[in-house]
């Protein structure tokens, strides 16, 4: 006899279609059974977000591969649309960190009048070590599209929680402060 507590993890587009297994068509990890989640504690309405179309909505971004093997690239919330091309921060950092000055980093969307948004770079440089705005862009688009390389960068400590994990949404907010949305 078999148990069968979960349905296939899946990658979706915004109207719940599986998105191509060819490892570059992104959409967002759904997932269902008796062993994911009945609901959040005493928030109706973020329950039934989270459980849109019966199935749990992780806010992760991903590829699907031709052998099944699901790829995460970023979280929903912090992909970047730039002219309608979508940026993953992820892929942006890892670039950053790969650069010998850098100790780590954090990208998040920044306003733009002519792309709406663009990626900002927030990079802590290792001790010792120097490097510039233009050094840092330069690196970015010769390991990259030129369309994902930051349009800004700025340099020094990054906020923490107690447990080390960088808080990009205080960047984020710190960015858009004079805005009324995220979209311009």
């Amino acid at each position: 006899m078999h148990n069968i507590i979960a349905d296939r993890i899946r990658v979706v587009d915004d109207q719940m279609r599986d998105v191509p297994a060819d490892g570059e068509a992104m959409g967002e990890v759904v997932m269902r059974g008796n062993n994911v989640m009945k609901g959040y504690f005493n928030d109706p309405d973020g329950t039934a977000a989270a459980l849109a179309a019966g199935w749990f909505h992780s806010g992760d971004i991903a590829v699907m591969h031709p052998d099944g093997y699901i790829e995460l690239r970023d979280r929903k919330k912090d992909i970047i649309i730039s002219g309608g091309e979508n940026i993953s921060t992820i892929e942006v950092e890892h670039t950053i960190a790969r650069h010998p000055a850098v100790l780590e980093c954090a990208v998040v969307a920044i306003p733009d009048e002519k792309w709406g948004e663009r990626p900002k770079a927030f990079v802590a440089l290792a001790d010792g070590q120097s490097a510039t705005e233009r050094e840092i862009i330069d690196f970015c688009r010769e390991h990259l599209a030129r369309f994902k390389a930051p349009a800004a960068v700025q340099f020094g400590p990054l906020p923490k929680t107690s447990t080390g994990k960088i808080q990009k949404y205080i960047l984020r907010n710190r960015e858009w402060a004079d805005r009324d949305t995220r979209i311009n």
